[in-house]
């Protein structure tokens, strides 16, 4: 990513001088448990009140277990529901780290988990339906009903645990938390949060939207299909853009893809990222803030970068494989460049301990590839943005003049 901002220095593994045989001791159980979250999915329980030097704290942050690595989850936690809907989200999410543990599963654990999450679900029903708009009540029942009792549900899902059937219980878990995000929408239908006065000169976007790309590869070759298929010289790419996290540049972003601005824009592959071309549409974009949302907060951060090393997390986080970011600006790195934006093509080799990419926290990540992830490894520089448009969520996109 040396193309898009200069890599912070790596923090230091282990402190050169060792007071005593007790910090020796200590630094070493601290690279223990360093690779061996590295290793394995599952949280260390147990481990985490180890006393740990500042320097080894700046590696093993137990936060970064829990920062989402799926754009899907990434933007399933970044709605702002009710409560009740996020404890039985949380609940669950769990089951997706007991599901990795290779050989015996711990299947009373899951079955605890869903339990708890029903009777949430079963107690809390008026206060769950009561956070959906009076016109989506209708639809909130249906899923709401889903949720609970449907084929997917959580009744299906606590069976199949029972059952100890791990794929049954994979693909009804997915179905749920599908379900819950889909409730979880209808919830949050606008900012949870006030952006600043000055800050409402700009476009802005107040939910979810979906942006559909057409690439296409201008050197006579074609995209490989993912199953079996007729290559061909196009192929489509979806991002859903979060104003949830990133209201001012996902509206930025959603009026150049209304305007038309990066339909024929070349793209160029750089370290780890697709860059869109710098120079087309430079004048119709507006020079957002960098606008980053840490995790735990209410509103995002303007103009400043997020301190890794001191535990801030972003909801949106860079480190994920097809995640969507503005480049920074050519003036200054509190900016985001009107119109150039990248696909980041995370990966876990070059990244730093934790899993974390060296440029986590530096950049404005407003979304996440959802279809055709498979086709942004086979995009080489020159392949063109032969078309880009806002499929859904037009009515989420707020111009400037509307607030006059």
């Amino acid at each position: 990513m040396q193309e898009l901002t200069k890599r912070p220095t790596a923090p230091s593994i282990l402190s050169t001088h060792l007071e005593s045989t007790v910090k020796q001791f200590q630094s070493l159980m601290a690279v223990i448990i360093i690779f061996t979250e590295i290793a394995s999915p599952i949280p260390l329980y147990g481990l985490q009140d180890l006393s740990i030097s500042p320097a080894e704290a700046v590696l093993y942050s137990p936060e970064t277990k829990t920062l989402p690595r799926t754009g899907e989850l990434a933007l399933r936690r970044a709605i702002p529901a009710n409560t009740n809907m996020k404890t039985i989200q949380d609940s669950l999410e769990d089951i997706s780290y007991l599901l990795r543990i290779p050989q015996r599963k711990p299947f009373g654990t899951m079955e605890g988990n869903v339990k708890k999450a029903l009777k949430i679900a079963t107690d809390e029903k008026a206060s769950i339906l009561a956070s959906i708009p009076a016109e989506l009540k209708e639809e909130g029942s249906v899923l709401y009903t889903s949720l609970v009792d449907g084929k997917g549900g959580l009744q299906k899902l606590l069976q199949y645990i029972k059952d100890k059937d791990s794929d049954k219980v994979s693909v009804c878990l997915a179905s749920t938390l599908d379900t819950i995000a889909q409730l979880e929408l209808l919830q949050a239908p606008g900012l949870s949060f006030l952006l600043p006065q000055q800050y409402l000169k700009y476009p802005r976007f107040t939910g979810r939207g979906i942006v559909e790309f057409t690439v296409e590869k201008v050197d006579g070759s074609a995209f490989s299909p993912e199953f079996a298929g007729e290559a061909k010289s196009t192929a489509k790419i979806q991002v859903v853009i979060d104003g949830f996290s990133a209201p001012l540049t996902a509206g930025n972003f959603a009026k150049l893809v209304v305007d038309g601005a990066y339909d024929g824009m070349k793209l160029t592959c750089a370290n780890q990222a697709i860059l869109s071309d710098s120079e087309v549409g430079k004048t119709t974009g507006y020079s957002v803030p960098l606008e980053i949302k840490p995790a735990g907060q209410f509103e995002p951060l303007y103009r400043t970068t997020l301190s890794i090393q001191d535990g801030e997390l972003p909801v949106l986080p860079l480190s994920v494989y097809g995640a969507v970011a503005m480049a920074h600006s050519d003036v200054s790195d509190e900016n985001s460049s009107p119109s150039q934006f990248f696909f980041y093509l995370y990966d876990k080799r070059n990244s730093g301990l934790g899993g974390l990419s060296f440029d986590e926290g530096q950049f404005s990540v407003f979304g996440y590839t959802t279809v055709g992830r498979d086709i942004l490894p086979q995009i080489k520089t020159g392949d063109i943005i032969r078309s880009a448009k806002l499929v859904e969520g037009q009515d989420r996109l707020v111009l400037p003049s509307q607030d006059n």
